[in-house]
């Protein structure tokens, strides 16, 4: 399930009280390697609906949790699962090395 954008006021709310574990694309508008893996982040979601939410967040727009999760690189995708960070992939891989890290996680 996609649940849009996120941003730094519903950050905490949306991402970290999440009954489900969320996937959250870190992403910015000028970043070519962003807009290479979005469909696949898309497509995971689509195909985890059931167990898995997906959230992107706009590093430019959202200074404040860029920060306090250290995203250095983008992009960063990162599964929180019960308010915690569980897995973190910097750059833009493939759909199966995606899931092989965040799958373990994801109890369907």
């Amino acid at each position: 399930m996609l649940i849009d954008d996120v941003t730094d006021q519903d950050f905490d709310d949306r991402v970290l009280r999440s009954q489900t574990p969320v996937l959250v694309d870190f992403w910015a508008e000028w970043c070519v390697p962003c807009h290479m893996v979005s469909p696949v982040v898309e497509e995971i979601g689509r195909d985890k609906g059931e167990i898995l939410q997906v959230a992107k967040m706009n590093v430019d727009e959202n200074p404040e949790i860029t920060r306090r999760f250290s995203i250095l690189g983008i992009p960063t995708l990162m599964l929180f699962k019960e308010g915690k960070e569980v897995a973190r992939i910097v750059g833009a891989l493939g759909k199966d090395a995606i899931l092989k890290k965040i799958d373990p996680h994801v109890v369907a």
